[in-house]
């Protein structure tokens, strides 16, 4: 840094008395930069082009894009599950039904995830509700719900593919005979 410059930034301005840069404003006592004068910021005029009329008409019609915003962000949130289920087909194809690590892993998620969303239904819409009354996106919640529940039913199909819900009398009766095969298939050499 030369000798002048520092010397400028420490007197405060290019004319070296110690007072303001000639550009500057005060915010705290109202007095502009140029020659201390005494108006304040209100007295300020509009920038060109600006009305208060304008921006009135601008808040109204923000307004009136904002509730039709949030209608259409609540119908994104309340498809969400149903979007899911195409995804969660393709896992079920994918991971089999055999009795592994895997695929009952796969399934455990498919189920728990649904169930847990299902009790907060209400949390999930809060924000939405905020202004409207509770009841206003209720088609929301129910579709959100039945997105829900048609996922739960996925993991439970899944889980009846693998054998691993009790359908049958033998599942809970000790004494009944397990279901005979009629047919066996097996692979040709």
């Amino acid at each position: 840094m030369s000798q002048s410059s520092h010397s400028m930034s420490r007197m405060g301005g290019p004319g070296g008395g110690g007072g303001r840069w000639k550009w500057s404003l005060d915010f705290n006592t109202g007095r502009g930069g140029r020659g201390g004068g005494s108006g304040s910021a209100s007295e300020l005029s509009s920038p060109p082009g600006y009305s208060v009329s304008n921006a009135q008409q601008a808040a109204e019609v923000y307004r009136t894009a904002d509730k039709g915003l949030k209608v259409k962000r609540s119908w994104d949130l309340a498809l969400g599950p149903i979007k899911q289920v195409p995804m969660n087909l393709f896992i079920m194809y994918m991971s089999g039904n055999t009795i592994s690590i895997f695929p009952i892993m796969m399934v455990i998620m498919m189920a728990i995830r649904p169930l847990k969303t299902l009790f907060t239904v209400n949390a999930t819409f809060k924000n939405f509700d905020a202004n409207d009354s509770p009841t206003s996106h209720l088609g929301q919640k129910f579709v959100f719900v039945l997105g829900n529940l048609a996922n739960v039913a996925l993991a439970m199909y899944k889980c009846h593919g693998m054998g691993l819900l009790p359908t049958h009398a033998s599942d809970w009766l000790a004494f009944a005979d397990p279901i005979e095969r009629v047919e066996w298939a097996y692979v040709g050499m």
